[in-house]
């Protein structure tokens, strides 16, 4: 199978969540990701859990780290210093996600690492980037959600703001990063230069908050909560059933036209005050109750049969098992195993690409803190076992 960046060496001297997604996503398409990692610990999500499987990894450092090789060096001591500079030489990509200035005063910012690499692309993941007044503050996801905006306009209408039920900052950072990644690669084919990649949670935040950030800079109008239903389009949100709950979608007017026959209420799409989407917006108090008590009369099963059948965007309220299990996440091979070096059959969620040539693939297990250790010092640097024995003796290696 050919891979889009098999010819690609990446240095992650991150951890957590954002950048080991990043690689994870670059490792899927093929690039050798060496995983740096703290002697003796390791990345911090080692040690969330549970669960953890009977080998002890736990599912949260599985979900981010698949397609990787771990090198366990203590980037405190000098000789471990020096050890990651002969791998920058002959690298492409190094990403951290350190405080800033964390890397500078190791002696491995970009500036440092440039004189030895040229043609590097560093990128550096922080909670609030490397500049403006907040450089110095750590970030964590649900700080940011809290402080970007986005659980403003997420929970009950009259409840407490809620966040996202994942990290989904830390996510989008990581898709960010790969993106810009893969932008300075292809500058660097074209001229030979590498470069700095600054990503910021915060400014990834505010960048996919799309058309709720777009209607506040147009209309000066704090946006506000809407529970689960949609704030400029109606009907858009979930409704009781008589056995659970739909997601509706309607979309247009078209679509809110064939959902009245399926409701059985076809002057609905007549009346005025709900014919067009604007009218619905502004006459939701009016139309929600109805379809409310219409939408109890049925179970979730046959609402979804007729709408279905209809055209009408909708879908059942899953939850995770039953997403998981879905027919339509089978069919796209969403769900996956690897065997690790141990032989533990270790669960995976697919990548989500689907290309032609060069698909992404899982084809290596998230691995045990340092188990290439010395695999990648002989491989990459030429060390003999005695020299090994001593990095590892002196505390440099683990």
């Amino acid at each position: 199978m050919t891979h889009a960046l098999s010819d690609i060496t990446v240095i992650d001297v991150s951890r957590i969540l954002a950048g080991p997604y990043c690689t994870m996503m670059l490792g899927d398409f093929g690039a050798e990701i060496i995983k740096i990692e703290q002697p003796g610990r390791g990345d911090d999500t080692r040690h969330w859990g549970p669960p953890f499987t009977e080998t002890g990894q736990s599912a949260y450092f599985l979900c981010a780290n698949r397609n990787k090789r771990s090198l366990a060096l203590n980037l405190k001591h000098p000789r471990g210093q020096e050890i990651l500079r002969e791998l920058v030489r002959q690298g492409d990509v190094l990403i951290e996600n350190f405080k800033a200035g964390t890397m500078e005063r190791l002696g491995l910012g970009y500036e440092s690492l440039r004189e030895i690499n040229p043609g590097l692309i560093y990128c550096a993941i922080t909670g609030y980037g490397q500049n403006g007044p907040y450089r110095d503050r750590p970030g964590y996801d649900t700080a940011i959600q809290a402080q970007g905006g986005v659980m403003s306009i997420t929970g009950p209408v009259d409840g407490e703001p809620y966040k996202v039920g994942v990290a989904i900052v830390d996510v989008t950072t990581g898709m960010n990063a790969a993106i810009a990644i893969l932008a300075a690669l292809h500058h660097r084919q074209r001229t030979g230069q590498g470069q700095f990649i600054d990503v910021a949670l915060f400014d990834s935040h505010l960048g996919w908050l799309i058309n709720v950030a777009s209607s506040y800079l147009v209309s000066g109008e704090p946006p506000r909560r809407y529970g689960n239903a949609h704030a400029t389009i109606v009907p858009y949100q979930t409704f009781a059933t008589a056995d659970g709950y739909l997601m509706l979608a309607v979309g247009n007017d078209g679509q809110f036209a064939a959902f009245c026959q399926v409701i059985r209420r076809p002057e609905l799409a007549q009346d005025p005050r709900f014919a067009t989407n604007p009218a619905r917006v502004q006459n939701r108090e009016a139309l929600i109750p109805l379809l409310a008590r219409i939408f109890r009369q049925r179970t979730t099963a046959e609402w979804l049969e007729a709408l279905v059948a209809a055209k009408v965007p909708c879908s059942p309220v899953n939850d995770i098992p039953a997403a998981l299990a879905d027919p339509q996440a089978q069919a796209r091979n969403m769900v996956q195993e690897v065997v690790d070096s141990q032989g533990s059959r270790v669960p995976q969620v697919g990548p989500v690409a689907k290309m032609s040539e060069t698909p992404p693939s899982i084809r290596t297990a998230p691995p045990y803190l340092g188990e290439h250790t010395a695999q990648i010092l002989r491989e990459r640097l030429g060390f003999d076992d005695d020299l090994i024995a001593q990095l590892r003796a002196e505390g440099v290696i683990g």
